[in-house]
């Protein structure tokens, strides 16, 4: 799932009150950490997107927050694994990932500010394309180049591939050519004709509007899928308690003060979370896209 522009969610806790009030251990907290982010789009747009965030999580934890940048998922998931990564911002599949291969462990849950619970995966042309549905792609798709995403997206792959695919009984191979990138190059590939169709959401669509305007005028959704669940937060299991109520607390709490933490008004930032506190648990996020 791609980096967002933070300012623009809030943050759903993934643990319960018994989880929350349990014996905090005698460990030392550690002295910095790597915040893994998925380079979903290029690190010269990431960089100033996700600066502002990190600087508030260090004055509000007191270590250094380095950005651990990566060209995929599955970089950030081998990054946990190996303990260069402590803290990061995944998709749902990649999430379940980490879980499973990299110790990871979901502490919390993207909410847009207007409430709505995820987004959604979408596949797009061309504006000059003839091809304006789903049925229209499926019985051409012989003859066109498709540029899928990264095997670890949700988004820009899972979730197309049940639905367009598995359920269609076809296959991406099926494609004349087919090529695998993250949301921003395949989006710029279709705008710039490079490909015919590719795989993308509408959380990366909505950045292109500030990132890539003209771009984006080039565009055209053929296909949009049902609502995938918010991003899971995920941070290493074991971290220290002390170094993880800090970070609970900062994620949970970030934006209440609003506009006044260095993220407000940032270009590519928008108003400042507001955050909730749901009341259920989970080492690892839903098995449901």
């Amino acid at each position: 799932m791609n980096a967002k522009i933070i300012a623009s969610l809030a943050f759903t806790s993934m643990f319960s009150l018994s989880t929350l009030l349990s014996p905090a251990h005698a460990e030392e907290q550690e002295k910095a950490l790597n915040f893994g982010i998925i380079s979903t789009e290029s690190q010269q747009n990431l960089k100033p997107q996700w600066t502002p965030f990190l600087q508030d999580m260090e004055k509000k934890l007191g270590v250094k927050v380095n950005a651990f940048f990566a060209p995929d998922y599955a970089g950030i998931i081998q990054g946990m694994r190996f303990n260069k990564v402590d803290i990061a911002w995944y998709g749902n599949l990649s999430a379940m990932e980490a879980v499973d291969r990299a110790n990871g462990q979901v502490f919390a849950q993207t909410v847009a500010a207007d409430g709505s619970p995820g987004y959604w995966s979408v596949l797009i042309v061309n504006k000059d394309s003839p091809i304006n549905n789903l049925n229209d792609l499926l019985a051409k798709r012989k003859d066109l180049t498709f540029g899928n995403g990264d095997p670890n997206s949700t988004s820009g792959f899972l979730v197309p591939g049940y639905y367009v695919f598995a359920k269609n009984n076809i296959s991406a191979s099926d494609f004349k050519r087919t090529v695998n990138a993250g949301h921003e190059t395949n989006a710029l590939a279709v705008a710039n004709k490079q490909v015919d169709v590719a795989t993308n959401n509408t959380e990366n669509l909505d950045k292109l509007k500030t990132s890539a305007p003209e771009k984006l005028k080039e565009l055209k959704v053929i296909w949009k899928s049902p609502l995938i669940p918010g991003d899971p937060i995920v941070w290493r299991k074991n971290l220290s308690e002390t170094t993880k109520d800090k970070i609970y607390d900062f994620f949970m709490n970030y934006g209440k003060n609003a506009g006044r933490e260095s993220g407000a008004g940032t270009p590519g930032l928008g108003p400042v979370p507001r955050l909730q506190r749901p009341a259920t648990g989970a080492d690892s996020p839903a098995r449901t896209v």
